[in-house]
């Protein structure tokens, strides 16, 4: 959603809707009238689709049900009213992905874009080649949301299915000119390391540093654990110099080869900083939740977790979800809501950076049980009590990894999560369709935009 967007010299509130088959639509926010349309995929090309991925999933890749064009949520820049995606192509042979920078008004592109994404650097990884390690247009799935920050677009690359060779990539784009900028592979002398984060961008702080959490791969280089050069498994700190991002910091859980082994990975669910504390909270596969100080996150320890807290869900209580955070009139929470579980609400001490499990609180209605969990978001008037809302989309049922599933809305008090307030299952006609995965419902001017998996996006308002 983008407020006061001139279009044809008149003011609009205009949602952008980025779909799998490489279009974006601009809808006007309130009437829902369409003011453009246009497709990215490479001339001559299509976006590719799941049975592209042929060694994926053992040649049955079901993780997407069909096309993988945009995948990763755009991000816009406000000053310079730009959105900026990244677009993927294939021929049946050749693939590419393409970075876009487009004119919010029109959807034209924005001088010098579209740039293609490469990427190499030295390495002995996985699929090296006379020692250099390069990035794979067909392998790497850009999944997550970009970031944009300090006039850089970053991207980040996970795989698909874990179909190697592949490694995790972060890239970083100059926003104007869309030169190259920074390059960082988390496992250049090992393998994997995908950065999954649940469609979740890189958390960023006023400092400009980068936070991201990495799923299965190589821990360590050379038989030292704590080397920084191979990082799976671990949540990382980053810091841009020169071209390349600096490890300032990292956790690593000291049972990451049982996580390894057993495909519990850490690097599930994205990493949520709390507003102005150096708390950052993520969940991993094995049911735990991991608080981890920002500027000093524990490293790597062989027999403990040197961390500021861990909060254990239990072993089915998979994260593959979003978490959120509101601030109250007198608590803050972070809430989340993992397959075969409840909605959480957390509350949080300012004072330790910890989370008082003693008065956390559950809501009580069935919830996931099966991937992905629950996408949540908060909306509020500020901290005016009796004004918070806790919005959680799922799958009502089924699995929603490998399959398309029935989609629920629903709505909570925000200081009380026990309470629902609201569910788009009660009135036959507020049924929006199949679950996307991944994908936020957004609030904006007194409505709230759900996406879909059946070619819509619903919109919800007071009746």
């Amino acid at each position: 959603m983008y407020g006061n967007l001139t279009i044809s010299s008149a003011q609009h509130n205009v949602v952008f809707i980025a779909t799998v088959n490489n279009s974006v639509y601009a809808y006007d926010g309130d009437s829902g009238a369409l003011y453009w349309h246009k497709n990215y995929s490479a001339a001559g090309m299509r976006a590719p689709q799941n049975t592209d991925m042929t060694g994926a999933c053992g040649g049955q890749y079901q993780d997407f049900s069909g096309k993988i064009g945009i995948v990763g949520t755009p991000v816009i820049d406000s000053a310079s009213q730009t959105m900026y995606f990244v677009a993927r192509s294939t021929n049946g042979t050749s693939f590419v992905q393409h970075l876009h920078a487009i004119n919010l008004a029109d959807g034209s592109d924005r001088s010098g874009s579209p740039v293609e994404i490469t990427a190499s650097l030295p390495g002995t990884g996985d699929g090296n080649v006379s020692g250099v390690v390069s990035f794979d247009p067909q392998r790497n799935n850009q999944r997550s949301a970009l970031t944009l920050l300090n006039g850089v677009v970053y991207m980040n690359f996970s795989s698909h299915c874990d179909w190697g060779p592949y490694h995790g990539w972060i890239l970083g784009y100059s926003a104007s000119s869309l030169a190259q900028k920074i390059v960082y592979n988390d496992t250049p002398n090992g393998g994997d390391g995908g950065i999954w984060e649940s469609g979740m961008g890189l958390s960023a702080d006023p400092q400009g540093n980068l936070y991201v959490v990495v799923g299965n791969g190589t821990v360590g280089d050379n038989g030292d654990p704590t080397s920084l050069t191979n990082r799976g498994e671990s949540t990382l700190k980053l810091t841009p110099t020169g071209s390349k991002l600096v490890v300032d910091s990292y956790y690593t859980p000291f049972n990451y080869q049982d996580l390894e082994t057993n495909d519990l990975d850490y690097g599930t669910m994205g990493a949520l900083l709390i507003p102005n504390s150096s708390c950052f909270f993520t969940g991993c596969k094995d049911g735990n939740i991991y608080v981890v100080n920002k500027d000093n996150m524990g490293g790597y320890n062989a027999s403990s977790n040197q961390i500021l807290q861990t909060i254990t869900l239990g072993p089915n209580s998979n994260f593959h979800c979003q978490a959120a955070y509101y601030k109250g009139a007198s608590v803050e929470y972070v809430y989340v809501w993992p397959e075969n579980d409840q909605l959480r609400a957390f509350p949080f001490i300012r004072s330790s950076n910890t989370f008082n499990i003693a008065n956390e609180k559950a809501a009580t209605v069935a919830g996931p049980t099966g991937q992905s969990g629950a996408v949540i978001s908060v909306s509020s008037n500020g901290t005016t009590a009796g004004t918070g809302i806790v919005w959680a989309s799922y799958a009502a049922t089924g699995d929603a990894e490998h399959t398309v599933s029935p989609g629920i809305l629903r709505a909570f008090d925000a200081n009380d999560v026990t309470k629902e307030l609201w569910d788009n299952s009660q009135v036959q006609s507020d049924n929006a369709g199949n679950f996307a995965k991944f994908s936020s419902p957004m609030i904006a001017n007194g409505h709230v935009y759900l996406p879909t998996f059946s070619n819509q996006v619903v919109v919800y308002g007071l009746k």
